[in-house]
């Protein structure tokens, strides 16, 4: 086989991959949805029930698209919170924990300023806000695991308890709103700190995709990034280089946090407002479940986080209309999961 039937070859497969990341979504939740289906019918619900949330939920649903992206920006950073990490070899658990103290330190500084009227320079001081609190959670871990020998499945995980805890005291005790209704929640962030939309695009989704591309270029472009797969791949030979797996782990574990950290915030100043409990619950997690899915790809790990994202706002409509209990969404969820890992293995033995 000459050179020029190797980059054809080469070309095809890049082709199917490039395919397969799109089409495998698309039939796992047409799959999901039979599946789905079936569950909502054996819970006592009526097909006109769900054809009405399906379509006044999704179809004629104007801003649906809109919802989706805004509910994809933490589950995206969740996800490259852990892809990160896991080309050096660690499994970051804790993305739900980067996510919330990365909310919390955005809110602080963003709180803190009040109505200056710093614009856009306030807003990238919240941003890098939430991203080094972000850090310093998932760098913090890997501490932990370099000179303790501590698990960081473990210690990643036991974080996201503190940093829950960490919130509800801030915000029912020395954050809370005192003009609020009662509930435990920070004040509303300045007008001019919030983050808004064009034309029906949300901007933080257009700085996570725009960081994701930053991310994929350090990670198969740079040296840190190909030294970081040596260490992943195979820690000793990598020390036998001369390579210090222990700093890897460190930097690999600090952006993977920072890139959590930075949801959190742009979750604040985008969707929310202001810090309230519940305000990240279960993203981490399912951002953990879409990173597992797309393995080490970037892309893919975009593109699950997208999936869920557009399940979890779709699902909404099923309680309203079709009168399924609020966990019916998680079933929806885990069913498309399941169908996705289950078609991409096919289709990787066949190919």
């Amino acid at each position: 086989m000459n050179q020029g039937q190797v980059s054809t070859l080469n070309d095809k497969k890049r082709h199917t991959r490039i395919v397969a990341s799109v089409v495998i979504p698309l039939i796992s939740i047409c799959i999901a949805l039979g599946c789905f289906v079936a569950f909502a019918l054996a819970q006592g619900t009526s097909l006109e029930g769900l054809y009405a949330a399906l379509y006044y939920g999704v179809l004629a649903n104007p801003n649906f698209l809109t919802q989706t992206m805004t509910r994809s920006v933490p589950l995206i950073c969740a996800a490259l919170a852990v892809i990160v990490p896991a080309r050096s070899g660690l499994v970051n658990v804790g993305g739900e924990g980067q996510l919330i103290i990365g909310a919390v330190a955005g809110t602080g500084v963003a709180v803190s300023m009040g109505d200056a009227g710093v614009g856009i320079i306030g807003i990238i001081i919240v941003l890098l806000s939430g991203a080094l609190a972000g850090g310093a959670w998932g760098y913090l871990c890997a501490v932990l695991k370099t000179a303790f020998h501590a698990p960081e499945t473990v210690s990643t995980l036991l974080a996201n308890f503190i940093a829950a805890d960490i919130m509800l005291y801030l915000l029912y005790s020395p954050w809370k709103d005192p003009d609020g209704s009662g509930q435990p929640q920070s004040k509303p962030i300045a007008a001019d700190l919030r983050i808004t939309t064009v034309a029906g695009l949300p901007i933080a989704f257009v700085i996570v995709i725009v960081i994701a591309m930053a991310v994929w270029a350090l990670l198969n472009k740079s040296q840190w990034g190909f030294a970081a797969r040596v260490v992943g791949s195979n820690p000793v030979a990598a020390f036998r280089g001369g390579l210090s797996v222990s700093r890897y782990a460190h930097s690999a574990m600090l952006l993977g946090g920072a890139l959590a950290g930075l949801g959190g915030a742009l979750n604040v100043l985008g969707a929310e407002g202001q810090l309230r409990p519940g305000l990240t619950t279960t993203f981490g997690f399912i951002a953990f479940l879409a990173a597992f899915i797309a393995g080490t790809s970037i892309w893919k790990g975009v593109m699950y986080s997208i999936v869920a994202a557009a399940v979890l706002v779709g699902s909404n409509p099923l309680q309203l209309r079709a009168g399924l209990d609020g966990n019916a969404s998680y079933v929806l969820l885990g069913v498309t999961c399941l169908a996705i890992v289950v078609i991409s293995r096919k289709t990787g033995r066949a190919s």
